[in-house]
């Protein structure tokens, strides 16, 4: 019989954290400015999460547990937070020309705001970089945050309200630079 649980279990945990694995791989990427950096911490988080399946508990937010793992395998995996460091995420060889009223100065144009917004989302602080991620891109809501993260739902306000502060000023900032 508990071989037949453990494969339920299994059966179980596939279930719910394989249709995550690409929101997972984008937040690791995003958080370790380095493909094969983000591509190690999925593999450890599903690996430690596998692990420790039998501690879920049922009923709670699967997703925000599976965050919260990632999240805290970065941040023990890493001796030093290199916040300077930037990985594009786009190769250079990825921009897309479509046929259309598009010409190659508005192309460009819009391919530097990207690498703009890129880069100033990438110099943000880790605490404040992760929950804008996780609300904007990821479209998690507070409560969510606060789970995958371990910090009360006001903490994740305050530092959503600074990350998207210090976003604006930094791109004002870089705008009236170029």
């Amino acid at each position: 019989m508990e071989v037949a649980e453990e494969r339920l279990t299994a059966a179980t945990f596939e279930e719910l954290a394989m249709p995550l694995f690409d929101q997972l791989y984008n937040f690791a990427h995003w958080l370790a400015q380095d493909r094969t950096e983000a591509e190690d911490l999925v593999q450890e988080t599903y690996a430690k999460a596998l692990k420790g399946f039998s501690s879920f508990q049922a009923g709670t937010n699967f997703r925000a547990w599976m965050y919260r793992i990632l999240r805290n395998t970065f941040l023990t995996s890493r001796t030093g937070l290199k916040a300077g460091a930037t990985m594009p995420l786009d190769s250079e060889d990825g921009l897309e020309v479509s046929a259309g009223p598009e010409t190659p100065e508005s192309i460009l144009i819009e391919h530097s705001q990207h690498r703009l917004l890129q880069t100033a989302i990438e110099s943000l602080p880790v605490h404040f970089r992760e929950v804008l991620l996780l609300c904007e891109v990821e479209e998690m809501s507070y409560q969510e945050i606060a789970d995958a993260l371990s910090i009360p739902m006001g903490t994740v306000m305050s530092r959503l309200s600074r990350a998207r502060k210090a976003l604006r000023e930094s791109l004002q900032h870089k705008l009236v630079r170029t």
